[in-house]
């Protein structure tokens, strides 16, 4: 199973070293010792912990009609560009940044344009996963 260093827990969190570490010293996130003595988190429990805390951390909100559609991604619309008859129109929700292509119809339908808050709904068929 791998494990990880503070810095890297860090990176994957989207939070400082300085937080993990006092997540650590205050028992929510479980550290051990390597064979070095450097504090490492073991991969299970960092995936368990990362997933608690993204939970509602970019909720939906609840007043949105149901849907079957499980990624969705509440943001900020930071560009919009289009021509004729197309648009691309990106979306920033936390630490992610979202483009989408849609009819340039749908942007005008939507009144879509800079600082305007949306839900990105996202229903591929296709997803790759490469490992670092």
């Amino acid at each position: 199973m791998p494990s990880y260093g503070i810095g890297q827990a860090a990176r994957l969190l989207g939070v400082s070293s300085e937080t993990v570490r006092r997540w650590a010293d205050g028992g929510r996130l479980r550290m051990d010792r390597d064979g070095s003595g450097n504090r490492v988190i073991d991969g299970a429990g960092l995936a368990a912990f990362a997933k608690e805390r993204g939970a509602g951390l970019y909720a939906v909100p609840e007043d949105d009609p149901p849907t079957s559609v499980r990624n969705s991604f509440v943001g900020i619309v930071t560009a919009v560009r289009f021509d004729d008859v197309a648009a691309q129109v990106e979306i920033q929700s936390g630490p992610h940044r979202l483009v989408s292509l849609v009819t340039r119809e749908s942007v005008e339908e939507l009144d879509l344009s800079v600082g305007v808050t949306v839900t990105a709904r996202v229903k591929s068929t296709n997803v790759r996963i490469d490992v670092r």
